[in-house]
């Protein structure tokens, strides 16, 4: 990506869905507070619904009230006077770049972003298949063509748009970004100590298997890893194994483990907020996803010099280098993902040295100042090419009017 030169501060509004825990509302809430210490830009905050635990933390930055642009459906009277809303508030700030978080923000914020004239309308995609029916599918790349630059957090995530008929040339990567503050545990921290802040047995003998994933969506394949769980347990039969997420499929999860004979080794921790402490008690962290974009999860882990196993989707392979870092295997092959487990605690040396090249990739590759760098570039490089297009329309309007 080309750098370019920005002459004056522009405004900068992050639109968020809501402010629920999730991997996208987090990295949109970290990319504001980066870009408010950078200084470079004026940020300004707005969503589609206002409420979630992050909301807190949202107007603890200090930005003012966040308005609410409250939709029920995008085909009614309520989307309209809503857009109406939003195009009056684009106004009044002077919002010279709009960043969307999703698929509902992509909509209303590109076609708000049109209406009012604001020079770049960012588009964003976090995920490849699995998570979007085909007609949102539809309705999302319709949107995009009144995009200035697609924003795609993985190379994986670009081919999945270039594939859908998104230009490749309107397609920007800019990765998530890990803020090493989250997986950092307190000094003095004993391991024995962390497992016992999660209700897990204390001993550090006992090695632990650890997967962060919420437990709401069918993609990212509990069952798989219970399955894995299983084999793990038959050849280190004093392994244990913390499931960290919330979501309505708590029950039937927990109802696999003790058909699979877990019901005393899988231990379903709910919502985690201290990240940090859950992984430094951990000796293997795993994902099981049918599908990702850039998971937050792999950057925690590694972030943390832990060894990973991951199915090898979306933006994975971006991540984690294989035998390196930690092992990829298919989707759905619970029986490579056990072997690769298994493989690390019976290693702990490799393990531990897999964790620490981990580490060492995120501080270069992935850390939050690394995401701020190249978001900065983005909105540069949008900017200027606007700029550039106005001058050459201002050119030829004055041209055609001397002829």
């Amino acid at each position: 990506m080309p750098k370019a030169t920005q002459t004056s501060k522009s405004n900068v509004l992050l639109l968020f869905d809501s402010f629920e825990t999730g991997g996208a509302e987090g990295q949109m809430l970290l990319l504001a507070r980066l870009l408010l210490e950078s200084g470079r830009y004026g940020v300004h905050l707005a969503c589609l619904a206002r409420r979630g635990r992050l909301l807190d933390k949202a107007e603890q930055l200090g930005v003012g009230p966040i308005p609410e642009f409250p939709l029920t459906s995008f085909y009614d009277r309520n989307m309209a006077a809503q857009l109406r809303r939003f195009v009056a508030f684009l106004s009044e700030r002077r919002i010279s770049v709009v960043h969307p978080e999703g698929f509902y923000t992509n909509v209303f914020g590109i076609i708000g972003g049109t209406l009012a004239r604001v020079p770049v309308r960012l588009g964003f995609r976090g995920e490849t298949g699995g998570w979007r029916t085909p007609k949102q599918n539809l309705v999302e790349r319709s949107a995009f063509r009144f995009a200035n630059v697609i924003h795609a957090n993985s190379e994986a995530v670009k081919r999945f748009l270039v594939g859908e008929g998104v230009p490749a040339k309107k397609i920007e990567v800019v990765y998530n970004g890990l803020d090493f503050a989250r997986v950092t545990p307190p000094a003095g921290l004993e391991r024995a100590e962390a497992r016992a802040m999660f209700g897990l047995p204390a001993s550090d003998k006992r090695p632990l298997v650890t997967i962060v994933a919420n437990l709401r969506h069918e993609v990212k394949d509990y069952p798989m890893f219970l399955r894995a769980a299983r084999q793990v347990h038959d050849a280190v039969p004093d392994a244990m194994f913390a499931l960290a997420g919330e979501g309505e499929m708590m029950e039937q999860l927990r109802a696999l483990a003790g058909e699979l004979g877990l019901a005393r080794d899988a231990f379903f921790i709910g919502r985690c907020d201290r990240v940090a402490e859950l992984l430094f008690a951990s000796d293997v962290c795993v994902l099981s996803s049918k599908a990702e974009g850039f998971s937050n999860s792999i950057l925690e882990y590694m972030g943390a010099a832990r060894p990973v196993v991951a199915t090898d989707v979306g933006g994975a392979a971006e991540a984690i280098v294989e035998g390196e870092t930690g092992y990829l295997v298919a989707s759905g092959d619970d029986q490579a993902m056990a072997a690769r487990i298994v493989a690390l605690l019976r290693e702990p040396q490799k393990a531990q040295a897999m964790g620490g090249r981990g580490k060492l990739i995120v501080q270069r590759k992935f850390s939050s100042h690394v995401q701020l760098e190249r978001t900065e570039e983005l909105y540069q490089m949008a900017l200027s090419k606007t700029q550039a297009e106005q001058r050459n329309e201002a050119i030829v309007v004055t041209e055609e009017r001397a002829v």
